[in-house]
């Protein structure tokens, strides 16, 4: 084994990530109780959460709520995820990354008082690891999970996953009281029943705890009188409340009946007056184009040439005008500020993308750009995105017909790869690369565009050996060869990375940003 860890052997870049200088006070309205002042904190966000158990939940605002509620064996220190750091455990690994062991620091303890123990994290972990249909499933496939003693788990990979400290950060991975939750109906087997328990009450070691859960207007949270941690609830009450229009986000926050306002777009933010503040950063999400490779979806289309074309034709800082506050040009397929992400985009080069159409054959066939209408990302509204798009192209020659469909309508042409020319978006599961490895030929966003491995088995074996890779330094120089590689030859046209605004009064202090869990409600505290 190596020398213990309290950070990860990986260098993970940085999400974007935002320190705000936030906000209470003002009225509490909706909150179903004497919560105003110091002592209450309103959040609104347009509510995307299911449940409130760890297990199951694997949305923006379902993992905002369990980091509140649950604590992780690893964490992230304030704004920077670029390395993982002690949560509830420190960690040591073997030089082949496959072999972890996790020991639990201190004398912690759930919000009944009772201790954390091993049994209880292999315990949270078995229980989504047999729950095949929940969300977070996947990221402990492959892992073996056993306890060693009361204060000692280990974990070992099938392969090397120097990812892994990166991955148990996520808040679907939360530790559960493992007694309370075998109670009502926990089990590892595959027929655990205790989510509706896990509904009314929260049974982790977090900062605070579930009061109640209405999944279509407000999350109540309170302070947990038991919570031994370094991340002490700022407030006694916390009221995450459903505001699905930024407007009324907006006017909530300027009459003071909330402190936090997690979706208002960039023409919002551009003046909030006096006594709010707002920052604004690139969010770990992608919008990218594709062009499909399956000559049985895209018939004579079906040629990476055109993605080429596609990709020296357009005007960047024209498409990123629609992004507003926050946003940038995306790099590559990596986004900026992670591992290996390239540190500048493609310029508009309108000679090279002729240079392209020649090559690939086109004689003015028009593709088809499908889109989701109804399903803006980060603010960027596709609609107006792809109108701009087909403009450009039209004008370096390339024929695009826009068609337009629902989300839920045009995820499944998305998903099973029936799209000839898609405009998508794409962002992280956890704070590592790792997550942008799928776009490589013969992987999951690969294949959507109908790239099989044999297409380019350059590529595949470069993020093969990124995967595989167990040294820090291979690691970054196989993810920067990867970006570079997919910029070069690749299927897809990566566009914008969308901004993210949280507007804050200026009473509050501590709101960050995070792509994973959105924010850490913990760190949020009166000002001063």
């Amino acid at each position: 084994m190596s020398s213990r860890r309290s950070t990860s052997v990986i260098a993970i870049g940085a999400v974007g990530l935002l320190a705000l200088a936030g906000c209470s006070g003002g009225n509490s309205a909706n909150t179903g109780g004497d919560s105003s002042g110091s002592d209450s904190l309103v959040i609104d966000t347009a509510f995307s959460i299911e449940t409130a158990d760890p297990g199951h939940t694997y949305d923006p605002t379902g993992n905002m709520i369990a980091k509140a509620l649950y604590e992780t064996l690893v964490d992230f220190e304030g704004s920077d995820v670029s390395t993982p750091v002690p949560g509830l455990a420190s960690w040591e690994q073997n030089d082949a990354a496959t072999e972890f062991t996790f020991t639990l620091e201190g004398d912690r303890v759930f919000s009944d008082g009772t201790p954390i123990e091993a049994k209880d994290v292999v315990f949270t972990l078995q229980r989504i690891q047999g729950m095949t249909e929940a969300k977070p499933n996947f990221l402990l496939g492959g892992l073996t999970i056993a306890e060693v003693d009361e204060k000692t788990v280990s974990i070992t990979s099938e392969t090397p996953l120097l990812q892994l400290p990166a991955i148990l950060a996520n808040p679907a991975l939360g530790i559960v009281n493992s007694d309370v939750v075998i109670e009502n109906g926990g089990s590892i087997d595959g027929s655990d029943s205790a989510q509706a328990f896990l509904d009314g009450e929260s049974a982790g070691s977090g900062p605070y705890t579930l009061d109640t859960l209405d999944l279509s207007s407000q999350v109540v949270l309170t302070k947990s009188d038991e919570y031994d941690g370094d991340e002490e609830a700022g407030y006694d009450r916390v009221v995450v409340r459903n505001v699905s229009e930024s407007a009324t986000q907006l006017a909530n926050l300027k009459g003071g009946d909330s402190m936090v306002a997690m979706d208002l777009n960039g023409d919002q933010v551009a003046g909030l007056g006096d006594g709010l503040q707002v920052d604004s950063v690139p969010s770990g999400q992608t919008i990218f184009l594709l062009l499909n490779q399956s000559s049985a979806v895209a018939g004579d289309l079906a040629n990476v040439k055109i993605a080429e074309a596609i990709r020296y034709a357009l005007d960047y800082d024209a498409l990123l005008e629609l992004a507003g506050s926050g946003a940038v040009q995306a790099t590559g397929v990596i986004p900026p500020g992670f591992e290996g992400a390239l540190e500048t985009g493609v310029e508009q080069d309108l000679e090279k993308s002729k240079a392209a159409l020649a090559e690939a054959g086109y004689t003015g066939q028009t593709l088809k750009l499908q889109f989701p209408n109804d399903y803006p990302v980060g603010g960027v509204e596709f609609t107006p995105l792809a109108e701009r798009v087909q403009a450009q192209l039209e004008d370096a020659g390339i024929a695009v017909e826009l068609a337009p469909a629902p989300f839920a309508t045009e995820l499944d042409a998305y998903v099973n790869g029936t799209e000839g020319f898609g405009l998508w978006f794409w962002g992280p599961d956890y704070a590592d690369s790792a997550n942008f490895l799928p776009f490589a030929p013969g992987l999951k966003v690969g294949l959507r565009s109908g790239w099989a491995a044999e297409a380019n088995p350059e590529i595949a074996g470069i993020a093969a050996g990124a995967a595989a890779a167990t040294d820090e330094a291979q690691r970054s120089e196989a993810f920067t060869a990867f970006a570079e590689a997919m910029q070069a030859e690749g299927p897809f046209v990566p566009l914008i990375v969308p901004g993210r605004n949280i507007a804050t009064a200026d009473a509050v202090s501590g709101a960050v940003y995070n792509s994973v869990w959105e924010m850490d409600i913990a760190e949020i505290t009166p000002a001063g």
